[in-house]
């Protein structure tokens, strides 16, 4: 790629950046949202984390873990349980690791 397309495309980038981020600050009233839309957005986070979690611990190169002797069950059940213990995020991923690494690196799970 040449100096004059690597520019190109960094500022269409910057474009794009700047029109999608400042579309909503255009108007001077609010745009109406449903209910429904507004009560949607309220779990989209949750739903993201979890379709990024999800595959990462009930699967391994494609195929649905078959196997109990797999280190990111145990680890996945913990941190939840310190979740709904303690309801602390970073609690949640230390316990998580912390459960994770013994049973990989020590067991070879």
């Amino acid at each position: 790629m040449s100096a004059v397309m690597t520019w190109i495309a960094l500022v269409g980038l910057a474009a794009v950046t700047v029109l999608t981020r400042g579309f909503f600050l255009i108007g001077d009233e609010p745009l109406p949202i449903p209910d429904w839309l507004r009560e949607l957005l309220k779990v989209a986070p949750l739903a993201a984390l979890v379709a990024v979690v999800a595959p990462e611990v009930f699967m391994t190169q494609g195929q649905v873990i078959t196997t109990w002797q797999d280190a990111r069950w145990p680890a996945a059940v913990a941190a939840t349980a310190y979740y709904f213990w303690r309801k602390g995020i970073l609690g949640t991923i230390l316990v998580g690791m912390a459960v994770l690494l013994p049973l990989r690196l020590g067991l070879g799970w």
